[in-house]
């Protein structure tokens, strides 16, 4: 837990988007997206008013979630390069006020999805942000390897919610597009890890790359991705997929199979020759993987009642 004691200082006066920095907002737009996706996919039609109250509060839980990361968080987040210049370690918001405005955001966030959507939707939103602020981010992260593998379910489950929004119950296609999240966050974040080694080290983070080295998390990152490109093409011949989303699929995952087969082809000599250029492509494409996916999953959901989407 952190200990940190940056406060904001007396020439530094906290601005709103300091406080808006803590919720993640680039992780917020993804949740927002698949939880939209997973929300307009589902056979049953939402009232606009009703799916605009229902994303937003989805969205709020997702900062909140952010917030009680980043207060935990702060004290590797302040030997980590990447992070050292979040609100808390940079000194801009006091470790209790995220907390409080974690805690405060949670509670509204699922109070109002129960009352916009349904309590099921609602009781989903709780579950997904104990899951990840207190599962992975107070357990998980700092005590094993797998941390990002299970710890990925939190970021997975967005969609899931917006199909509950719409339809009050689970399906199957809910739990493939949960899956295609889940999948796909070990390779996305072990290939960072690859080229980051050294803030994880410096952080005492046990990312793969750390406990069991770089060569077994190439092997790690094809096993994954492998197993990812069966799911997300699968998902092309149930009720959310189609010729428009299977043509997506088929693209992608080949592209990614051969991204992840030569970071497996790799050693460490050949990597640091050219800085990891193939490594830092990988993830590049891994930021394009999920948008274009779920972009899918949307068009054919938009052109499903005109007759033109699914089979």
């Amino acid at each position: 837990m952190t200990d940190i004691t940056n406060t904001p200082t007396a020439e530094y006066e906290t601005q709103l988007g300091d406080y808006f920095a803590l919720l993640k907002p680039r992780v917020m737009q993804l949740v927002v997206f698949t939880a939209v996706v997973g929300m307009l996919a589902a056979p049953v039609s939402v009232h606009p008013v009703i799916g605009f109250a229902s994303i937003l509060f989805v969205a709020i839980g997702a900062g909140a979630s952010g917030a009680l990361n980043m207060w935990w968080d702060a004290d590797i987040d302040a030997v980590m390069k990447r992070t050292v210049n979040r609100p808390i370690p940079a000194g801009k918001v006091q470790p209790r006020e995220a907390l409080a405005l974690g805690v405060a955001l949670s509670g509204m966030a699922v109070m109002m999805l129960a009352l916009s959507a349904n309590l099921l939707a609602a009781g989903m939103l709780l579950f997904t942000i104990l899951f990840y602020a207190v599962f992975y981010t107070m357990w998980l992260k700092r005590a094993t390897p797998q941390n990002i593998v299970i710890g990925g379910a939190a970021g997975a489950f967005p969609p899931v919610i917006g199909w509950i929004i719409a339809t009050g119950s689970f399906s199957v296609e809910a739990w493939l597009m949960f899956a295609l999240i889940f999948i796909w966050t070990p390779p996305h974040f072990w290939a960072l890890a690859l080229f980051m080694r050294s803030d994880y080290d410096d952080a005492k983070v046990p990312m793969l790359t750390v406990t069991h080295g770089r060569p077994a998390t190439r092997r790690h990152i094809l096993g994954y991705t492998v197993l990812l490109a069966f799911f997300a093409i699968a998902t092309g011949f149930t009720a959310i997929g189609g010729y428009i989303y299977l043509s997506f699929a088929v693209v992608l995952n080949v592209l990614f199979l051969i991204g992840a087969y030569r970071i497996w082809q790799r050693d460490e000599e050949m990597a640091e020759a050219d800085n990891y250029a193939v490594e830092r492509k990988f993830f590049r494409l891994s930021l394009f993987y999920l948008f274009l996916h779920f972009g899918a999953i949307l068009i054919e959901a938009t052109l499903r009642p005109y007759g033109l989407g699914g089979w």
